[in-house]
């Protein structure tokens, strides 16, 4: 009996089966400490992450100290006046600035500031350093029309760039409505041919289309999304093509169809306001005609005839 307890304890301590437990407790023994190695990755990332400098101060730093110091400080003298201004076109206002496309980053407290400090520069650099010597009623109302001055000069200077990038928008429809039929055609999205023609070009309309697509990218509604691009840029034509597209939408109409259709209209409306400013030329040219050209032509032509006539009339009265 006691042989065989020992053959078997002997059998159970082989080197086969104190090979098996090494191996065993060494694999136990690499999993309980593999799972610190990753943790000991994310540490020395975080650690990296902590030790680089803020990009954006970076940058604030690399920027010149005018545009550092300066800048917020003359923007916040902007909102700080505005506040003075009654709050009844402060919707207009911020309409005016959308369809300018913000201008320096420009609100409605900022573009009020800036009107009364318009104000205050010209009607004040007049009073101190122009009106001295004059008459109190000629200062006065030289003070008055300077402020008057200054009051509209923003407002013109807002205007014109409403204007100019209206006409930008307009000008450039056609060539992306092309773009955008050739893209949809092709078989791309539509959003991905507003995309496609934004990518193409670099202007005021191809901006608001990379904007519409990336406000339809979070969520936004398609049809919202244009109707917000055609209150950004107010252009008429761009209304309409917006308009005719939801509508065409919600009836089942193929878009490539509705582009094409709109594409045609555009070149021919292009078309018919190169031949209507064509046929104003010669009603433009008349003022320079008749107050600069003629002028010059006739001291040419009849200059040299002066002196004769002169002497005529001198001979005459003798």
């Amino acid at each position: 009996m006691g042989e065989t307890l020992l053959s078997s304890s002997s059998l159970l301590w082989s080197p086969l089966t104190v090979a098996v437990l090494v191996g065993v407790a060494a694999l136990c023994t690499w999993l309980a400490v593999a799972p610190a190695a990753p943790r000991r990755e994310v540490s020395d990332r975080l650690d990296d992450y902590l030790e680089r400098g803020d990009a954006v101060e970076d940058d604030d730093l690399r920027r010149p100290f005018l545009s550092r110091v300066a800048g917020p400080g003359f923007r916040g003298l902007l909102r700080l006046l505005g506040r003075l201004t009654p709050q009844r076109n402060v919707e207009v206002t911020q309409r005016d600035l959308l369809q300018a496309g913000h201008p320096f980053g420009l609100t409605a407290l900022d573009f009020f500031g800036l009107r009364i400090l318009s104000i205050v520069v010209l009607a004040g650099g007049y009073f101190f350093l122009l009106g001295r010597g004059q008459p109190g009623a000629l200062v006065l109302r030289n003070t008055g029309i300077a402020a008057a001055i200054g009051l509209m000069l923003p407002r013109f200077w807002l205007k014109s760039r409403i204007r100019r990038r209206k006409h930008e928008v307009a000008r450039a429809l056609p060539d992306a409505l092309d773009m955008l039929t050739i893209g949809v055609e092709a078989g791309l999205a539509f959003e991905s041919a507003m995309l496609r023609v934004g990518e193409r070009w670099d202007n005021a309309l191809t901006h608001e289309f990379r904007r519409a697509v990336a406000e339809m990218r979070v969520g936004t509604a398609r049809e919202d999304a244009l109707r917000r691009m055609v209150e950004r840029t107010g252009v008429p034509d761009l209304a309409t093509f917006v308009a005719v597209l939801i509508q065409s939408t919600e009836l089942g109409v193929s878009i490539a169809e509705v582009l094409h259709s709109q594409a045609a209209s555009m070149r021919t409306k292009r078309r018919q306001h190169a031949e209507e400013l064509a046929r104003q030329a010669g009603v433009k040219m008349t003022f320079p005609l008749v107050f600069f050209i003629f002028p010059a032509l006739f001291i040419v032509i009849l200059g040299p005839m002066v002196p004769r006539f002169l002497d005529f009339f001198a001979s005459m009265g003798g």
